[in-house]
């Protein structure tokens, strides 16, 4: 899939901002879930640790959104 700008009710988003939103979605259960079992308390910094997981998060849905393909 190419990724190029979408329509949504006549203004053009580009596709950075729809897979910045499903990435922030997956890191909101993530968070409740380390926040539930208290795991983050043994990373040695927290927001850094956080801020790597959203960036993976991103990578994923993006090479899930293009098909994996080099």
């Amino acid at each position: 899939m190419k990724l190029t700008e979408i329509n949504l009710l006549g203004i053009y988003v580009a596709p950075i901002a729809l897979i910045m939103a499903a990435a922030w979605s997956l890191f909101v259960i993530f968070r409740r879930a380390t926040d539930r079992f208290n795991l983050l308390r043994h990373v040695w910094h927290p927001a850094l640790f956080e801020l790597s997981v959203y960036i993976i998060f991103i990578y994923c849905v993006t090479l899930l959104i293009t098909g994996w393909r080099s």
